[in-house]
């Protein structure tokens, strides 16, 4: 983040970056490692513990079930550079963690694929001509 900071701003102004998500927007998708097979008693801060031992984790984030609100057992770690996920890639791929065998691989961007339709009511009565 320094360097984004000497680059954006003149040598006489600081400036903190208080959200990350501002910061994820101007980087590439390669940083960003899907990590897969948690165990449901991982929390975020246990997962960006694990992987900040291969380099410096900008936001880890396990996804949840909306209803229940429990892990669904995958979860994303964004690296501050393409070489520390690389490395955590190699390193964390197949290893244990909390007890379960954790796959990782590389975040692939979001595609909308427009989803299925959203039901209005029953079908309406075929017209006859």
């Amino acid at each position: 983040m320094a360097a984004l900071r000497r680059l954006l701003l003149p040598a006489n102004k600081s400036v903190v970056i208080s959200n990350p998500a501002i910061f994820l927007s101007r980087r590439g998708i390669a940083s960003k490692l899907f990590v897969g097979g948690l165990s449901f008693y991982t929390t975020e801060e246990g997962l960006s513990e694990a992987f900040s031992q291969h380099g410096q984790v900008i936001e880890a984030k396990i996804v949840t079930d909306r209803v229940s609100d429990r892990s669904k057992g995958f979860g994303f770690v964004t690296y501050a550079s393409e070489d520390e996920a690389e490395k955590a890639l190699q390193e964390m791929n197949g290893k244990p963690l909390n007890g379960r065998v954790v796959f990782v691989g590389y975040a692939k961007p979001k595609t909308d694929s427009g989803g299925m339709p959203i039901a209005r009511g029953p079908p309406e009565p075929p017209t006859e001509q």
